[in-house]
């Protein structure tokens, strides 16, 4: 895991423990914790993408093993610099600020839901109420890792469980698995 995405985790559980909306996380199936697992999802109509024009997914999720492994915590969307970020549903933002060299705003949802955003320069102050589609921010030119192209870097994350964002719009991977 890089010192940047230590650096987010802290801050993430930071706002996680101090917010009072904070709900334990979700996950759908048995198993042990070392398992891969998957979170419940809202349904699709009440979310949409952060970016318009529908992106391009550069990059897929990756979810960990086991929480401390090194992999994607959430969804590269092929971006422009200045283009507006949109809240994905309804929230508050919730924090603002430069994480490893990066702009970061993060959105807290109902369900204890937060959307993380990254390279973002916000828009809106914390604490402001923001509606599904309202401009939260503007895509930096900070390069990352996605370059030479320009990505905005989307995470979604119940409690300290980060979950797969596309699922917030219908588009997870499906993944079939044998019958027990």
């Amino acid at each position: 895991m890089s010192i940047g995405s230590a650096l987010l985790g802290a801050v993430l559980a930071t706002v996680s423990v101090t917010s009072a909306s904070a709900v334990a996380s979700t996950s759908a199936g048995p198993g042990p914790a070392s398992d891969r697992r998957v979170a419940l999802a809202p349904p699709a109509d009440r979310w949409s993408w952060p970016l318009d024009p529908e992106p391009e997914v550069a990059r897929r999720f990756d979810p960990p093993i086991r929480a401390w492994t090194s992999v994607h915590r959430g969804a590269d969307l092929a971006a422009s610099v200045g283009q507006p970020v949109l809240a994905p549903t309804d929230g508050r933002v919730s924090w603002t600020g430069v994480l490893a060299g990066r702009a970061v705003v993060v959105v807290q949802h109902d369900g204890g839901l937060r959307s993380t955003f990254e390279p973002v320069v916000a828009a809106r102050p914390v604490g402001t109420f923001v509606t599904r589609g309202d401009a939260i921010g503007q895509v930096t030119s900070t390069p990352g890792h996605c370059a030479p192209r320009t990505c905005l870097h989307w995470g979604v994350l119940r409690g300290e469980t980060y979950l797969d964002p596309l699922t917030f719009v219908g588009r997870a991977r499906v993944i079939l698995l044998p019958l027990p």
